[in-house]
Formats: structure tokens, C-alpha cells, sequence
């Protein structure tokens, strides 16, 4: 197997970190731009441009670091409309690259720059970029973002379009690519002009840039309203968390390869719905087991799906970075010690970083069928949305568990479960259910369907996988934010305010969390070490 490389995104000890830039990180942005824009004819910034930017507007400056090396640079300042929406030359409009236009009372925000390391490529580090914008854009009351979008490969297309105003429809009706543009699109850019003459360096753009803006959703603005492009498919609120549950079909694969293809599908789909969370459903990693075409024993099952754990932790983990969002992945079961298996939950964040969940309570088919034993920790694992916690299936039917995680600082409770009929499939619901209304949190259910045939304890599946809300006005009248068809492939979809919960525990119609009588009982983890 191929040894990580110390500085990349495939060594699992590295974090992809979005933060604002500071004066010390000057030189080291200007080396990343120069390599970003090595080929191009662009001359790179200088040192003294970046500190530039930094003294001027520093919220509005940007870095991306893996390993502490700066690997991506977004660059802002402020300006007036009447500037930001007429014709502009990048040089005229940045001040030559010093950000010397900025204006701390302009009502738009200017996209200068955008850059990243080509290394580092293919993780939508970009994408990030956006997010940091729109919310400084949200924050300062804004109208919104102009950027001046490069076109790189109109020069390889001209002859076929004829001009940069046709080149820049065919990205639009995508029939052309676009490394620039069409990542601009998709992040809810319009465009509203062509900007000649912009950069005239750019030998891949001849000099021609895309004129968009970002419209800041809080700003209601009837004459835009009338005159916009397209729709705002996907917009979500601000202030509130996109979760996505997947209702996974059980199916053969040949391959490795072929199963990380099926997941693969699904992480795109919801990314480009902009989700913050993907859930897959517990043990659906069982499928892997038809690789072989044959039926396995119990302990033959488990050593087979042991050694495709760092290939699965490894794919995963990739699939969280570069389509920039969390995934809990489901469960998986591995030996923790050379005799003891346990059905382990994997988070993997969008930073790099990768968490586990051990099912504490395994149910008796799974301690029948492949010996797997409970774990013994029970913890909120902190993401970029707030605190989460996982219980896997059986471990929802305990309702100690819930309230542990709730008193740690939890949110949102993900359970991923794997019932093979009706019953068994309603004990998990509406567990989960009392769960989020006792505990005054979001419950998020991802459940597999279809079968398996030869393997073990994955012959029929049952589910419909939902997200739960308490029972209360700021809440979806049946506590069902989202639902889905029983025993069909698809995915539920639900906006989750955290601001809601606080106001529920604070001045609801009841009060669970506040109104516990903490004089009569209460709960102790008293937990023991691992054997």
C-alpha cells in the first residue's frame, strides 16, 4: 500500500482547515499563487499585496491549510454598487491587486481573488471559499457579491462558438465545461455581463471575464426579485442545518470499487444539494460479503469485512473531503482487539478527520450471528454544524444513551439502523421518536432495504428512514421533518433549526429538559475501560 505523503489530504492525520488570513500568512499566499497560477500569463501576487489586503478588510481575507501549509486564498474588500456593477478591469476595480477600492461603507462585496494550490484540487476548497464569502456577505447586511469569473478554456472553444458572449450560454446550458464558471454557477452565481479586456495576462481567458453576482437572500430587493435567472434550487437558510438520510438498497457488488461507486452516488447528489449531513444506514457495509459469491460463516463474514476496514475508512474519508460534506457512514463491524467485534459507527467529517461510535448494545441476532460485543463510551463528537451524537439502532431503545449524549451538548441524534421487518423497524421509530421529544433534539434515521441472499443475518430488510423533530409550534406538526416510502431506494431531506431547539427548552409548551426533577434522580455514567 502506498505510504500517505506527509502534506496531503490522503495522510488520515491531516485536516483541511478554512480560517481568515493573517499578516504572517503573506508570503506564504504569495508562493500558493504563484504556483496556482504558473502557465497562465497571470502575474502572482507579491508579498506586500496580500498584506495589503489583510490591513485593509481582514474579516474579508481568507486561507485554506492542510498541515499548516496554506493550500488555497479567497480575497474581498467592499465596494459601491454603482462601481461593482458597471464595466471593470480587474486592475482598476482591486486597485491594481492591492485592494486599495475598499470601501468599509460599499453595499457589495468584491471577489478579487479565488485561488487554489494545484495540488490540492478536487477537495472543493473552492466551494468553502463561497460558504465563507456568503456568510460575511450575510453578516455585514450586504446586498451581495461581484466577482469577475476567468474563462479558462475559452480559448480551447472559441473557434467552435465564435464569441466569448456565445462560449459563456453553451456553460450556461451545459454543453461546456468551465473549471471557473461552471463551479461558479453552481454555487448560485448569475451572470449578468461580460467583462472585456479584464485581465489582459490571461492567455486561457483572453482576457474576457464572466460578470456575476450573488444576491444576499436577506436582502429582499423587488426589482432583482423580477429580473433574476433561473431558480434558487436548493437555497437553504442560513441559520439552519441541511440533513440528508439515505434509504440504501442492499445489492450484490463485484467489487470494491463497485460499492464505493453506489456511495459515491449519493454523497454527489446531496452535496450538490448542499447538505451539511449525509446518513447512511447501519451494517450496509455488509454488502461488501457478495464480492466472494458465496456463503460465509459468521467468523468468516467478519474477517472478510475486517480487511476492507481501512479501505472503506480510507474512501470514505475521501469522499467527505472532496464533495465537502459530513458522513456518517453507516456501521461497520471490526475486531477492536484480536477477539472482540464490535459494530462500529464511523463519522467522517469535511476537515479530514475521522470518529467512531461503538453500538453499546448489540441485539441477539448480532451477538448470535457474528459474536460482536457492545461498546463501552458514549460521546458528542463536535463538527463545523455543532455537537452531534450517534447511536446506532438497538442503542436508541435505551433511552439513557440519548439523554448522556443530550447533557454533553447534542443537537442532533443520527441512528442508523438495519431491521429486517415491520416490528422490529417500529421499535427503532418510535424509540426514536420519544427520543427527540424528551430530550428536546432532531433524531435523524437512515434504515437499509432489499437483501442479501448467503449472507448471514441480511436475508430481507425493512425500513423508512425519516428525521424527527420534538412535538411544539417551531416544529413540523407530527414531529416528521422529513419521511420516506417504506422499502424504496431514495433519500429524505430536512433544513434542522438549532435556534429552534433553544427556544423550545427555554419557553415551550413544555419544558422536558428544565423541568427534570434533579433532586429525585439522575443519570451516572460510570463506563469501565476496555477489556
Amino acid at each position: 500500500m502506498k505510504k500517505p505523503d506527509p502534506n496531503r489530504l490522503d495522510n488520515p492525520k491531516n485536516r483541511l482547515t478554512i480560517r481568515n488570513a493573517i499578516l504572517a500568512d503573506a508570503a506564504a499566499v504569495a508562493v500558493m499563487t504563484a504556483k496556482a497560477y504558473a502557465g497562465t500569463g497571470i502575474m502572482p501576487y507579491v508579498e506586500a499585496m496580500i498584506t495589503g489586503h489583510i490591513n485593509r478588510f481582514p474579516q474579508g481575507q481568507f486561507v485554506a491549510t492542510v498541515n499548516d501549509q496554506v493550500v488555497g486564498y479567497c480575497g474581498t474588500f467592499r465596494i459601491a454598487e454603482k462601481i461593482a456593477l458597471a464595466k471593470h478591469t480587474w486592475g482598476g476595480i482591486s486597485g491594481n491587486g492591492y485592494a486599495s477600492r475598499h470601501d468599509g461603507n460599499g453595499d457589495w462585496l468584491y471577489g478579487m481573488e479565488l485561488s487554489v494550490d494545484k495540488d490540492y484540487r478536487g477537495y472543493r476548497i473552492g466551494q468553502r471559499f463561497y460558504a465563507k464569502r456568503k456568510g460575511l456577505c450575510r453578516s455585514l447586511g450586504l446586498k451581495g457579491i461581484v466577482v469577475g469569473g476567468r474563462l479558462p478554456n475559452l480559448k480551447k472553444h472559441l473557434k467552435h462558438v465564435e464569441t466569448a458572449e456565445n462560449y459563456i450560454e453553451e456553460v450556461q446550458q451545459r454543453h461546456i465545461k468551465d473549471p471557473v464558471l461552471s463551479v461558479q454557477l453552481r454555487n448560485g452565481f448569475e451572470v449578468i455581463g461580460l467583462l472585456p479586456d479584464y485581465i489582459d495576462e490571461d492567455q486561457q481567458s483572453l482576457g474576457y471575464a464572466s460578470h456575476l453576482v450573488w444576491y444576499n437572500p436577506r436582502i429582499p430587493d423587488p426589482e432583482i426579485e423580477g429580473n433574476r435567472i433561473g431558480k434558487n434550487y436548493g437555497l437553504k437558510a442560513t441559520d439552519s442545518v441541511r440533513v440528508a438520510t439515505v434509504q440504501y438498497l442492499q445489492r450484490r457488488v463485484s467489487s470494491f470499487e463497485e460499492f464505493i461507486a453506489n456511495v459515491r452516488y449519493f454523497v454527489d447528489v446531496m452535496a450538490n444539494y448542499k447538505a451539511d449531513f449525509v446518513m447512511f444506514p447501519e451494517l450496509f457495509s455488509l454488502q461488501l460479503l457478495t464480492i466472494a459469491d458465496k456463503e460465509l460463516s459468521a467468523s468468516e463474514a467478519v474477517s472478510v469485512l475486517t480487511e476492507y476496514t481501512p479501505q472503506f475508512i480510507e474512501a470514505m474519508r475521501d469522499l467527505a473531503l472532496r464533495y465537502n460534506v459530513n458522513i456518517i457512514g453507516g456501521s461497520h463491524p471490526i475486531y477492536v482487539t484480536e477477539d472482540k467485534v464490535e459494530n462500529v459507527a464511523f463519522v467522517f467529517l469535511r476537515d479530514g478527520s475521522v470518529h467512531k461510535q461503538s453500538k453499546i448494545h448489540p441485539t441477539p441476532s448480532e451477538a448470535t450471528w457474528w459474536n460482536i460485543e457492545g461498546g463501552n463510551e458514549v460521546k458528542v463528537i463536535d463538527t463545523d454544524c455543532g455537537p452531534i451524537g450517534v447511536l446506532i439502532c438497538y442503542d436508541s431503545e435505551f433511552p439513557e444513551l440519548a439523554r448522556h449524549l443530550t447533557d454533553q451538548g447534542a443537537h442532533i441524534l443520527f441512528v442508523p439502523f438495519c431491521t429486517d421487518e415491520r416490528q422490529g423497524y417500529q421499535r427503532v421509530r418510535y424509540c426514536c421518536q420519544a427520543r427527540a421529544i424528551e430530550n428536546q433534539i432532531y433524531v435523524v434515521m437512515s434504515g437499509n432495504v432489499g437483501n442479501l441472499p448467503n449472507v448471514a443475518n441480511m436475508d430481507i430488510q425493512y425500513a423508512q428512514s425519516c428525521i424527527l423533530t420534538p412535538c411544539d409550534f417551531a416544529f413540523a406538526r407530527d414531529g416528521i421533518a422529513a419521511d420516506t416510502t417504506p422499502n424504496v431506494e431514495t433519500v429524505a431531506i430536512a433544513d434542522l433549526r438549532i435556534d429552534s431547539l433553544i427556544v423550545a427548552r427555554n419557553s415551550g409548551t413544555v419544558q422536558n429538559l428544565k423541568d427534570r426533577r434533579h433532586d429525585l434522580y439522575q443519570l451516572k455514567w460510570i463506563g469501565k475501560k476496555q477489556k
